[in-house]
């Protein structure tokens, strides 16, 4: 799948990317070239000296940003598949600075479709996330508009062979901005208790090899507009807190402005279009045209289906948490 092939990733110094590079640069040296695309030279000069890319031939790294277009169409001469990971993502940040998130999030995504089809990209695929689903916040309605941008792009291709498709999961355990780096920190700083927004909230539990994983598998079966949405477990965020730390007591601070009870992957508007599969589900286009590329076969959803966090039939128990968090302690 990979032989001889140049992959590049947006945002690559980031957590997904770092992992992603890591995996793809174990398990399929046969490849010709990674390349780590973007803004930040400190970032890329602290993932250069990670003792997993030491001495790693086929990694390159290029300094650009998703808002330069002549930047990534430099960037993307020769390359085979881009997997598109840059974005602004944290909710108070793009609340406050709302047309920043747009440069990056939708004009970015624009920049990234135009120069793949017009480089000759033959496979994109776009990292999404639970926000963008029924968005209540700037960050999921810049990610929604940039999903509908990358499913439709497949429309005007033209004649040449790209194909573009979204991967869309949640919350990832131990990655930055997750909880429970911040729990942990907490501790460290001799906390008598952990913060709780709601004491009913629910979140999906992925670890980053999981997410690495959705993606290969995306690019290997892609035909082009379609959105894959992986299975995976749920847990109560009070269960996590009692995973790390069994003896403080539990304070509830109220819900934050854009924050949702539970993490939406698919909605009920989504349904009719949706199949399910034994370890994901995959989410059609709108398009007729494009829905009858997409023949892979599933079974269709009930019209009132929902997958949310709150109710998954796969859940987490504290001790299985506590076990996850033990593996990520490992890792890093």
């Amino acid at each position: 799948m990979f032989k001889d092939k140049s992959i590049l990733i947006t945002g690559g110094t980031g957590s997904f990317g770092k992992k992603f590079a890591e995996i793809i640069l174990k398990n399929y040296p046969e490849i010709k070239r990674l390349v780590i695309f973007s803004r930040d030279e400190f970032k890329q000069f602290e993932m250069s000296n990670l003792a997993q890319f030491t001495n790693q031939d086929k990694l390159r790294f290029f300094i650009g940003d998703v808002r330069d277009k002549e930047r990534l169409f430099r960037a993307f001469d020769g390359i085979d598949i881009v997997i598109h990971a840059a974005a602004l993502k944290q909710v108070p940040a793009c609340e406050y600075n709302p047309f920043e998130a747009i440069k990056t999030n939708i004009l970015g995504a624009q920049n990234v479709i135009d120069c793949a089809i017009d480089r000759g990209v033959k496979k994109v695929v776009a990292l999404s996330t639970d926000k963008a689903c029924s968005p209540i916040n700037l960050y999921g309605a810049t990610k929604l508009c940039s999903d509908k941008l990358f499913i439709a792009s497949n429309v005007y291709v033209g004649h040449r062979d790209t194909k573009i498709s979204v991967v869309r999961y949640g919350n990832v355990a131990g990655s930055r901005g997750s909880v429970i780096p911040f729990f942990k920190k907490l501790i460290s700083e001799n906390a008598k208790e952990l913060p709780i927004t709601d004491l009913r909230m629910t979140r999906f539990w992925l670890k980053l090899e999981e997410a690495v994983e959705m993606v290969i598998k995306a690019i290997e079966n892609m035909v082009g507009g379609e959105l894959y949405v992986r299975k995976i477990p749920s847990m109560k965020i009070t269960d996590l807190a009692l995973a790390i730390a069994p003896n403080l007591k539990l304070k509830e601070i109220g819900i934050r402005p854009g924050e949702k009870i539970h993490e939406m992957m698919i909605s009920s508007e989504d349904a009719r279009n949706t199949i399910e599969l034994d370890k994901y589900y995959i989410i059609k286009p709108e398009s007729d045209e494009l829905k009858e590329r997409i023949k892979i076969i599933g079974k269709s959803v009930a019209q009132d289906f929902e997958y949310h966090s709150g109710n998954n039939t796969q859940w987490l128990t504290i001790q299985q948490m506590q076990n996850l968090i033990n593996e990520i302690n490992e890792e890093i």
